[in-house]
């Protein structure tokens, strides 16, 4: 039982970790709090788009379009049988892709707070970066499988 719902514990988890950092965040003062000097800070801020700002403006079409891909890999992704790595991707991804969507249609917006002080970059926020994980460990499975996949035709 552990085994095949498990995985959903690390969505859960995202969805958790982000919904608290960004509870705390309208407290960050205006001028940022720097974490580690020139490196890495706190500064408060509201993004109405997707990533990097596109579509500002719609929080209720990224919405929707966040919802329906929720809802689809909510119905493949409870039926297949993943490697763990591609399965700990994705359940990143939904976590991060869930908590950003309930911002989108509670507020307009999605609270953004971390920012990189040693290059000019978007800030972004604890789901934003479980999305990019997640993205990275799902590329790196798909590789494996890739390169298996021609070992084994060889």
């Amino acid at each position: 039982m552990i085994r095949k719902y498990g995985c959903w514990l690390i969505a859960a988890g995202v969805l958790a970790a982000d919904r608290v950092t960004k509870a705390l965040s309208d407290r960050i003062p205006p001028e940022g709090i720097p974490l580690i000097p020139g490196v890495i800070g706190l500064r408060y801020t509201r993004n109405t788009g997707a990533a990097f700002s596109m579509l500002s403006g719609h929080p209720w079409l990224l919405g929707v379009l966040s919802l329906a891909v929720i809802a689809a890999a909510f119905l493949v992704l409870r039926k297949k049988k993943l490697p763990p790595l591609m399965m700990t991707g994705l359940m990143m991804m939904l976590g991060g892709a869930a908590s950003n969507m309930i911002d989108r249609f509670a507020t307009g917006y999605v609270p953004d707070m971390i920012e990189f002080l040693f290059v000019d970059f978007a800030i972004f926020n604890v789901a934003d970066t479980f999305l990019c994980i997640g993205c990275a460990l799902t590329a790196v499975s798909l590789l494996q499988s890739e390169s298996k996949g021609r070992k084994q035709s060889s």
